[in-house]
């Protein structure tokens, strides 16, 4: 007899799911009776590092990934992550345990109530199947939807005594295909694009997840366009070293506004129009300039709807940046002028700037950062620059604790080094990826800024005019002492003659290693 377990691994399989994070429950134990060989199961000591670490994991290795949770409660716990996921465009496949069939009449211990509600609208498929029998064939589907663009988290929650009942095999179907733009609006595009006096791109993390990196650069070489990062952008879509490169848009319309005013035509290619942050003084409801014209390259259809101006495309970012360069020369232009460079930093104490830069002296021309260090975030854009493609992560959704468990899932699924940049506040949120990391023995270093405080906080009590902001301050944490709790050795920094040295050591452990760094 084929068991409605045996089906669904099988599903895996065909899907190279062999990799399954979680922690498990009492409604999660029958899927992992006769635990197959050839799958690897990773265990995170809280739901919401198991879901963070398949975040990280998904993106490293660009498959979907397959996550564990426990019931309500355990779906409750990651849902945090989930969200982030959402935003982060990451393909994960959550299957929920729920109380045996029988039971479900009434309202029985550990049981999910409405368990496809639950997670909604954080994700893109949510079922419980009808039948038992059904439940392979819900799986493949939830796999399609969360690897279709624009990718995303999906759930499938699943009795606990389904797993043993009989389920017919379901038959290998593979979905292929990209998101092809209109042809006649990309020419459109193209000719208003060739025809700019002053052209300006915003890239977004759509150009690094569709593998568009290259073609943009050369998209923006080819017209002598101000390339900016857009707004809170949760990857590096453009070098930041090349001479195109303006800068960071800031999360408001006053600052994009002023930033953009002069161009003519802006590109807008894979992120939202705009995300704003905090609000600003500035009419209308857009902060594109009067008399510029905005094109917006995306592959989701909700962001290119509540695009309040000009004309969106939806498209995948690589497929239209390349009818782009297809497209009409553009007029006779200069380039504009460089940014000026960021001076170095010399210090006798240890401040952001000064870790920043020696991180960016010192990290491996090949490693990749993830970040959660939200009140770091400026002087990383001046001090620690990405130029590569896929070398540079972050949440975009802005909630704490998904950087250390995805630094985690992302060193499991990449051969690079990996850093992981926490504040001292996010890394609290998921401390017990440590305890994983230690046991997969994963090259993974990470710093944490350690300013006692959740500093974003206090910069925004200043933007609302607090003068005492309460529960900010986090004095008494021991970053070394919680490592080496969960068997990751640590080293604790306060000297800016040590950073150098200390850091350099980090970066060669051959396992994970935490440094806590005190910055003034």
């Amino acid at each position: 007899m084929t068991t409605v377990r045996d089906a669904s691994l099988a599903v895996l399989r065909d899907h190279g799911i062999t990799a399954i994070f979680g922690n498990p429950g009492s409604t999660e134990l029958p899927m992992f009776r006769d635990f197959p060989d050839d799958f690897r199961y990773v265990l995170g000591l809280q739901e919401s590092v198991a879901v963070g670490m398949a975040d990280g994991y998904a993106q490293a290795t660009g498959r979907a990934a397959l996550v564990n949770l426990h019931s309500s409660a355990g779906v409750g716990h990651g849902l945090g992550n989930v969200f982030t996921a959402f935003r982060n465009r990451t393909p994960l496949v959550l299957v929920a345990g729920q109380q045996a069939r029988s039971l479900l009449v009434g309202e029985p211990f550990l049981f999910a109530e409405r368990p496809a509600e639950f997670p909604e609208p954080y994700v893109k498929y949510s079922r419980e199947p009808a039948r038992a029998a059904d439940v392979p064939a819900t799986l493949a589907r939830a796999i399609h939807v969360a690897t279709t663009p624009p990718c995303g988290p999906v759930l499938v929650s699943v009795p606990v005594d389904d797993w043993d009942r009989p389920a017919g095999p379901v038959p290998a179907h593979r979905v292929a295909g990209a998101v092809v733009g209109d042809p006649a609006a990309l020419a459109e595009a193209a000719e208003q694009l060739a025809a700019a006096t002053s052209p300006a791109f915003v890239v977004g993390g759509e150009v690094d997840r569709d593998g568009a990196f290259d073609d943009v650069v050369a998209l923006a070489e080819r017209h002598a366009a101000r390339v900016y990062a857009a707004p809170m952008s949760p990857r590096c879509g453009f070098p930041e070293r090349h001479r195109l490169f303006g800068g960071f848009l800031p999360a408001t319309h006053d600052g994009i506004r002023a930033a953009l005013d002069g161009h003519d035509v802006v590109l807008v290619l894979g992120s939202p129009v705009f995300p704003f942050h905090t609000e600003g003084a500035v009419e209308g409801d857009t902060a594109v300039p009067d008399g510029t014209a905005l094109v917006q390259l995306t592959e989701d259809p909700a962001h290119a709807a509540w695009t309040p101006v000009g004309t969106s495309i939806v498209t995948g970012l690589r497929h239209g940046v390349r009818a782009l360069l297809d497209g009409p020369p553009p007029r006779p232009r200069s380039e504009p002028p460089p940014r000026p460079a960021t001076a170095r930093v010399t210090a006798d104490v240890i401040t952001e700037e000064l870790l920043l830069q020696t991180l960016a002296d010192l990290r491996p021309v090949d490693s990749v950062v993830v970040e959660e260090a939200p009140a770091t975030r400026g002087p990383m854009h001046d001090h620690l620059p990405f130029d590569r493609p896929a070398s540079f992560f972050t949440c975009a959704s802005g909630g704490l604790g998904h950087g250390l468990p995805a630094a985690v899932g992302m060193a499991l699924g990449r051969s690079e080094r990996v850093v992981a940049l926490v504040g001292d506040g996010s890394a609290m949120y998921g401390i017990q990826a440590l305890w994983s990391a230690a046991q997969l023995g994963v090259p993974l270093t990470i710093v944490v800024v350690h300013n006692a405080r959740y500093r974003a906080l206090d910069q925004f009590a200043e933007h609302f005019g607090i003068t005492k902001p309460v529960g900010t301050a986090l004095p008494g944490l021991d970053f070394v002492a919680l490592a080496t709790g969960q068997g990751v050795p640590g080293h604790r920094v306060d000297r800016a003659a040590d950073l150098e040295p200390a850091l350099a050591e980090a970066l060669r452990s051959p396992g994970p290693v935490v440094l806590d760094v005190l910055v003034s």
